[in-house]
């Protein structure tokens, strides 16, 4: 099971929207994949029609040691589609795993016990650094850092990829940056087309060519308990987000770029 941490301290950057239509694409190309949703506000559950008022067992007691993680997994009605929810409980998660023992790799010893049941796993990391964000870096062995191109896009981004490099010398040697990609753009917008120089001219070829537009019906989704690729399969956001899982299943399996073309439809 390959393990991707979706991560930055930045909220509104369509990180749990990413994960979640990301996630979606990656099992509609035919591989079982697992959605961990480590963020206490519990939204990427949403996005397939799984409800956090509903979730009486959650990824927060995974991680305690109060319930194995496959009693926690839940499969949406998405073929090859899983998720481990969230809900407000986790919120105590990092008060109670403050004294434990290893406390920074819980999630990864949580998530061995599924490793032969998943082809891959993305992590919806919560807004801020804290020991969630490290557990789940722990765990991953990628970490994909979606920045939007709005102002002060890259405020904070050279914190948490300093965070990175903490726990790639101390917890996880073979951690690295998959790769940066932009959302929320506006060709129309000047300062958009500004921010997304100005992110390649910094991370250079880390960053995925193909970039999320700002789209209605991306923000309507959630609501209907979708992703992008059922709701609606034809609008831009789902194409962006089409293109982008291809671009990222070539780059984190070593595909030469272009051999891999995934219909959105």
């Amino acid at each position: 099971m390959k393990i991707i941490a979706m991560s930055n301290q930045k909220g509104g950057v369509g990180k749990t929207t990413s994960a979640v239509n990301i996630a979606a694409y990656f099992s509609k190309m035919g591989h079982k994949t697992l959605l961990v949703d480590l963020d206490p506000q519990g939204n990427a559950g949403s996005g397939f029609g799984v409800s956090k008022y509903r979730v009486e067992k959650s990824i927060y007691h995974a991680l305690i040691g109060e319930e194995v993680l496959d009693k926690i997994i839940r499969k949406t009605e998405y073929e090859n589609l899983f998720i481990a929810p969230s809900n407000r409980d986790l919120i105590g998660a990092e008060i109670e795993l403050m004294q434990a023992f290893s406390r920074e790799t819980k999630l990864k010893k949580v998530l061995n016990n599924v490793q032969d049941y998943f082809d891959y796993c993305f992590i919806d990391c919560p807004p801020s650094l804290n020991l969630l964000t490290v557990n789940a870096l722990t765990a991953a062995e990628e970490v994909l850092i979606p920045v939007q191109t709005e102002y002060y896009a890259l405020e904070g981004i050279s914190e948490l990829v300093h965070t990175i490099d903490l726990v790639k010398k101390g917890l996880n040697p073979d951690l690295r940056i998959l790769g940066i990609f932009l959302t929320m753009y506006d060709s129309r917008n000047n300062l958009s087309n500004q921010v997304v120089e100005e992110v390649k001219s910094y991370f250079k070829d880390k960053v995925f060519q193909s970039i999320i537009p700002r789209n209605v019906k991306l923000s309507e989704s959630p609501s209907h308990g979708e992703p992008i690729c059922v709701y609606d399969a034809k609008s831009r956001g789902a194409e962006a987000y089409s293109d982008l899982s291809t671009e990222i299943y070539e780059r984190v399996s070593g595909i030469a770029k272009g051999n891999l073309r995934l219909v959105s439809g």
